[in-house]
């Protein structure tokens, strides 16, 4: 399982013109899913996310968690983070998860995230076009794989 994890100051998710999630302060989580994952995986991505301190503390030093900064967070399905670049120009997806994988581990995702954080979070539409917009707050991204965690 894959994340691309971005402080944002703000975010939003849009499908079919309807804004479905809006969040100030927080993080825009990008979730990709591929067949190997487990409910293991799903734990340790969460719990990583929200204690992960990448917040700035009153002196500027990135030393506060989401979590402790009563951030918000919104969680968008992308299976193109597990895209392979290895031969030629068109990428291959066959390491995502198919549909019927995928989503019931995104959902679990969000609800596993949600029991841990504390507080609702929002979410992209599995499956749809969504356009999301975001402010980089920083810019601080980082990438986060369950399967390189040792």
């Amino acid at each position: 399982m894959r994340a691309v994890v971005q402080r944002v100051s703000e975010a939003s998710v849009r499908v079919d013109h309807k804004v479905c999630s809006v969040i100030h302060q927080g993080l825009l989580i990008l979730l990709g899913v591929e067949n190997e994952d487990t409910e293991e995986d799903i734990d340790w991505l969460c719990r990583k996310i929200i204690n992960m301190r990448i917040f700035n503390d009153s002196e500027g030093v990135m030393n506060e968690s989401l979590k402790s900064v009563d951030g918000d967070a919104i969680i968008v399905s992308q299976f193109t983070l597990h895209a392979s670049t290895k031969k030629g120009n068109r990428p291959s997806y066959i390491k995502a998860a198919k549909p019927e994988i995928a989503e019931p581990m995104y959902e679990n995702f969000i609800k596993t995230f949600e029991t841990k954080f504390g507080k609702a979070v929002g979410k992209g539409v599995f499956g749809a076009d969504m356009k999301v917009s975001l402010l980089n707050d920083g810019p601080v991204t980082i990438l986060l794989d369950s399967k390189q965690k040792s």
